[in-house]
């Protein structure tokens, strides 16, 4: 606005936010439902500042991704609490880190009934073999097969062949060959390299489930990017002054990455979202359906 000779108070600006994004919930919460209605869906969170009267406190963001769409939810805490609040009626498979809240977000909503289950993610269990590597140079042979892991993933998708019958085949016993390895190597559970043993041996049966099913992603990569925006913005302006505006963020954060996600210019995808919602009190736009007209 700056550039265009406009000078707006920053209140003027928050004003107009808000009111755009009473607007735009529904097709907040469509998207947030779009994402949970996924039979395979990744999860990850990251640190979001609140700056109230109070003064600065740690909030969390937690990110929910799909292939179609990313949604998020910010929380005042990186509790079982809120990723049940978060991940409440999911069915399906959850891509994950080895967070322990996890585990304890399934525990928690199976009470009511059926719950999620957890995929982890190889991305991250091999990061204990990196940092350990300088230390421990055998650390090198697990993070060699986990390279393999990852050719498998690539040639499929390069030469459009069966994932899963190269999971089977290819993958199972490269897997089988890293927990071998992890079984027999010596290390002093306090040292880099006993953590990174141990922290994948705690997660082996959720690391291996990816083996039985194509449609678990082998990481949750596809997630961090989706968070990559988030983090970059808190960076710039340090996060929310007020839970309102968590809500506002999480929700044009939300519109934005999903619509990049589609593939729809996002300056495109908020402006018609935005008329059509104008317009139509209570109408639910999603960067898809831009997409296929």
């Amino acid at each position: 606005m700056g550039r265009e000779g406009l000078r707006v108070d920053t209140q003027t600006l928050w004003d107009q936010l808000f009111a755009l994004y009473g607007h735009l919930a529904p097709t907040y919460d469509a998207i947030l439902r779009q994402v949970l209605d996924a039979p395979v869906i990744g999860a990850d969170e990251t640190r979001w500042r609140l700056m109230d009267e109070k003064g600065s406190t740690k909030w969390w963001a937690w990110s929910v991704c799909s292939p179609e769409a990313v949604a998020y939810r910010i929380f005042p805490e990186r509790s079982t609490d809120a990723g049940a609040a978060l991940l409440a009626g999911y069915r399906g498979i959850v891509v994950c880190d080895g967070y322990a809240t996890y585990p304890s977000v399934r525990e928690r909503l199976a009470r009511d009934g059926p719950s999620f289950t957890i995929a982890n993610c190889w991305a991250h269990a091999r990061r204990g073999f990196v940092e350990a590597e300088s230390a421990y140079p055998k650390a090198r042979e697990v993070i060699e097969l986990i390279g393999k892991l990852y050719e498998v993933e690539a040639r499929a998708s390069e030469q459009s062949l069966d994932l899963g019958e190269l999971r089977r085949t290819e993958s199972a016993p490269i897997v089988a060959e890293i927990k071998r390895w992890l079984s027999t190597t010596v290390a002093t559970p306090r040292s880099s390299l006993g953590k990174a043993i141990l922290y994948m041996l705690k997660l082996w049966r959720e690391l291996e489930l990816f083996l039985t099913d194509a449609r678990i992603p082998i990481d949750n990569n596809a997630t961090e990017r989706g968070i990559r925006g988030l983090a970059v913005g808190r960076k710039n302006h340090y996060g929310s002054r007020s839970e309102r505006g968590t809500k506002v963020a999480a929700l044009f954060y939300t519109l934005i990455e999903s619509a990049k996600l589609a593939g729809v210019n996002p300056k495109h995808y908020l402006r018609e979202a935005t008329r059509r919602a104008i317009a139509t009190r209570g109408a639910v736009t999603l960067p898809c359906e831009l997409l296929a007209e």
